[in-house]
């Protein structure tokens, strides 16, 4: 099913422009929505301002927007303060520079949006850029208004077409240094880390869509289709590992490695089950020849 763009417009590099328009990534009418019900009368509720200070209900049209600047004190801002910060709707996106994609830490994507051809006019232009950022490994780094507020957006090739991403800003992002300068500089034990790089090869796969299913809407998806149905479901039961549980690595290594073993031992052993099958039907071949042969020598 065709979704709507959330932005149409141009995209510019140098000279060079072609119509694009961005389509969002996710579908938003895929995930599980909820209303609060009053239990007694099974009706929904709604929501109801009410002044902090006197209880007294609020409309809308009397509500203001206030930054509190300290506790419990706000500067009250109105349409005109908003309309002085307003970012002037460009309907061009223009590449300020490429960067190396690897260079882009994961955690300043945000939203994802398909980049796509609008219309026919320009496809040219579009795959003759998609072809040469594809070429270079390089990400385009450029702006873009979206409800009213500029985004920064990294775009990048993704199969036939071009997907771009949203980035945070560095003040939204929390100083890692806080939570990982306290993790000690000692070098862990090389044998250990052999071991665990094995266990990891042992493990290692192929990424595939269903890895980043959610396990708890899908189960709650299940109970909603069973409470339709009238019936019940049983919770699945799943024990916690114990914090305080002091193991020991090398040992718990080793058995991680010896259990893919047997897993493996078990495996070829299964495949190897039809041979004594196929010996097994050889033999009752052959017996008849074997009992006929004693009768006659009784005779």
């Amino acid at each position: 099913m065709a979704t709507r763009p959330i932005w149409r417009g141009h995209l510019r590099l140098a000279l060079v422009t072609c119509p694009i328009a961005l389509h969002s990534v996710v579908r938003a009418s895929s995930e599980l929505h909820f209303h609060y019900i009053n239990d007694k009368t099974g009706n929904r509720v709604r929501s109801v301002m009410l002044d902090a200070e006197t209880d007294e209900e609020v409309s809308r049209r009397e509500l203001a927007r206030g930054y509190e600047f300290e506790k419990d004190r706000y500067v009250l801002l109105d349409d005109e303060d908003f309309e002085k910060a307003r970012i002037d709707a460009s309907s061009t996106v223009s590449v300020d520079k490429f960067v190396a994609l690897e260079s882009i830490d994961p955690i300043y994507f945000d939203t994802s949006y398909y980049v796509v051809p609008d219309g026919e006019v320009g496809q040219d232009v579009y795959t003759v850029l998609r072809d040469a950022i594809s070429a270079t490994g390089q990400a385009a780094l450029a702006r873009v208004v979206i409800s009213r507020r500029e985004r920064p957006v990294a775009i990048r090739p993704m199969g036939k077409g071009l997907v771009c991403h949203t980035l945070h800003e560095p003040r939204e992002i929390n100083d890692a240094r806080v939570l990982l300068d306290p993790i000690p500089d000692t070098k862990p034990d090389a044998t250990m880390v052999k071991l665990a790089t094995q266990l990891i090869e042992r493990q290692e796969g192929r990424f595939e869509p269903s890895d980043s299913e959610d396990h708890y809407e899908a189960r709650l998806r299940e109970v909603i289709a069973a409470k339709l149905k009238g019936e019940g479901i049983t919770p699945q039961a799943e024990q916690a590992p114990a914090r305080d549980n002091v193991i020991d690595l090398m040992a718990a290594l080793k058995a991680s490695l010896g259990k893919g073993g047997q897993n493996a031992q078990a495996k070829s052993d299964a495949q190897a089950k039809p041979a004594p099958a196929r010996k097994a039907a050889a033999a009752r071949n052959k017996a008849p020849a074997k009992r006929g042969a004693a009768t006659r020598r009784r005779a």
